[in-house]
């Protein structure tokens, strides 16, 4: 079973691993094309107006531009795993894990970032800041990934089943060329936008901790706080729906 999974707007700053290279990301052989992106993307944070960076990062406080006009072939990296922080994160608590259950995500989970594209859970990247939606230069991140990488990435997954458990917002990246499998979270009748992030969270790490490798074996989960109520199924996708108890 292969896992789809959403990046966060927060990241960690710092890393150990060594800078990014061409073998530090899934699809060595694709890393020219995310070299397009990462290149007007390094040129834009380096010379850039206020106005530009603004628009690339979505931060006002341009104190904080800084951060990101270092070049990457200059700084450490860290798991990409690691480098996301938010809910879904928080919630995975993925350095609490056992080193089975680390090795699980870091090589069943395909992240989607806005920068870099789908890369593994375990691949390294260096810290960088760029708003959901944003142009960089003359792309558009999910328009040219879902071009370039989404025949690649359908040989990869191949018999996989898969779990989507990505914000909608990264269907623009990717759709699988197969049926895979959703989940809705319902909360007094209503479906949970915002923290929908820290259930998928929750699914992954307890995915991850009984090292599920099927739909099937996901779904005989007991999890603490949630009732599996439906399973809606059509030719594209299964909507596993849960209720929050």
């Amino acid at each position: 079973m292969i896992i789809l999974f959403s990046p966060s707007e927060g990241k960690r700053e710092g890393g150990i691993l060594p800078p990014l290279t061409q073998q530090s990301l899934l699809f060595p052989e694709l890393y020219p094309k995310r070299l397009a992106v990462i290149e007007q993307y390094q040129t834009l944070t380096q010379q850039g107006t206020e106005e530009e960076l603004y628009e690339l990062f979505g931060i006002k406080d341009a104190k904080e531009y800084g951060r990101y006009k270092y070049p990457f072939a200059t700084v450490p990296t860290m798991k990409a795993i690691e480098r996301y922080d938010g809910v879904a994160y928080d919630y995975l608590t993925y350095t609490l894990l056992t080193s089975d259950a680390q090795h699980y995500i870091d090589t069943q989970t395909i992240i989607f970032s806005n920068l870099f594209g789908p890369i593994r859970a375990g691949d390294s990247i260096p810290d960088y800041k760029l708003k959901q939606g944003a142009s960089i230069g003359s792309f558009l991140p999910d328009k040219h990934y879902k071009e370039g990488f989404s025949t690649a990435l359908n040989e990869m997954i191949g018999d996989n089943e898969i779990l989507d458990l990505r914000a909608g917002y990264y269907d623009k990246f990717y759709i699988p060329s197969k049926p895979s499998v959703t989940l809705k979270f319902l909360k007094g009748g209503k479906v949970v936008s915002h923290w929908a992030k820290a259930y998928r969270g929750t699914l992954l790490r307890e995915a991850a901790i009984h090292q599920v490798r099927s739909i099937q074996e996901l779904l005989a989960l007991n999890i603490e706080g949630l009732f599996l109520s439906e399973i809606v199924e059509t030719k594209k996708k299964k909507e596993v729906i849960y209720t929050i108890v």
